[in-house]
């Protein structure tokens, strides 16, 4: 049960991070290619969480603090600068 579980998991997590890749490339906008990478990292914290889940440990829970403090951090200044450009 659990290889079926890391498989589909797996499988869901390549296909959103693939999606995202492309809206990042072909994205028309730069707030389109922002939420994109935001979806990336997002689709990131997912898959190492559920590597966790699946693993039954939590050595990766200062990495998820990392990365969601990144995550938070650069949307934040991206949205400031995106307002700045507008003005």
């Amino acid at each position: 049960m659990t290889t079926l579980l890391a498989v589909v998991l797996t499988v869901l997590f390549s296909v959103t991070a693939l999606l995202a890749l492309a809206r990042v490339y072909r994205g028309p906008s730069l707030l389109d290619r922002v939420v994109a990478a935001d979806l990336l990292l997002s689709t990131m914290l997912g898959a190492v969480g559920a590597e966790a889940a699946v693993n039954r440990h939590a050595t990766t829970l200062p990495v998820l603090v990392v990365l969601s403090l990144l995550g938070f951090v650069g949307s934040v200044a991206l949205v400031r600068f995106a307002v700045r450009q507008e003005a």
